[in-house]
């Protein structure tokens, strides 16, 4: 089993073009300040326009649990993944559909991930003060690691040139991707999206 997310999503359009070239999870981003934030509004559109295809993930940065809960129930969204400050015990009460995002800045991060619970963890590359879609990679060799621990979700950087050597190197559960499938911020270019997953299936399929 081995998926791919395309994060960021910010329309119905880009959003079923990535479900029809074979996204397994979309990612919508509800951080205010990144490029690719959108209101429950949107999201909720979106959702009913993928229906049960894909996997749905709400993107959050320090949202309070209560405020997650919120937006997950009114959106249909089903998953939280949590890229902020939220503590080990943030992340318990919101499982078994949740996991933390950890900024990958050492091998100290694998001890790191130990200390969350829950089947699933995503590792991206650490830029101080963006928490995530910031087109940078990180040691694969770290992720690896992790890897072998959980179902390792692994972002940073990726793109249809890398995925596969990213792939072979870390063999997560799944690789996600935002920068590296876009024209500009938030739209999704249907040529770099279809490249990237094709890469990313025959890599998964040759393991």
């Amino acid at each position: 089993m081995a998926e791919i997310k395309i994060c960021g999503l910010t329309t119905v359009d880009d959003t079923l073009r990535c479900v029809e070239a074979g996204a397994d999870a979309i990612g919508l981003n509800f951080w205010p300040r990144s490029p690719r934030s959108i209101d429950v509004a949107t999201a909720k559109t979106i959702v009913e326009a993928v229906g049960d295809r894909v996997q749905l993930v709400g993107v959050f940065v320090d949202f309070s649990v209560a405020q997650i809960r919120e937006i997950l129930m009114e959106t249909g969204i089903e998953w939280a993944q949590l890229h902020g400050e939220e503590s080990p015990e943030q992340v318990a009460e919101l499982l078994p559909r949740a996991y933390k995002a950890i900024g990958a800045k050492s091998s100290s991060v694998i001890e790191l991930a130990r200390t969350y619970s829950g089947e699933h963890l995503l590792l991206d590359a650490s830029v101080p003060g963006l928490p995530g879609g910031t087109g940078r990679t990180f040691d694969w060799a770290i992720a690896a690691e992790v890897a072998r621990e959980r179902k390792l979700t692994l972002a940073g950087g990726l793109d249809a040139k890398n995925v596969t050597e990213a792939i072979e190197t870390v063999n997560p559960f799944r690789v996600d991707v935002a920068s590296g499938v876009e024209s500009e911020p938030g739209r999704k270019d249907p040529d770099l999206v279809r490249s990237f997953i094709d890469a990313a299936k025959t890599a998964f399929s040759a393991r």
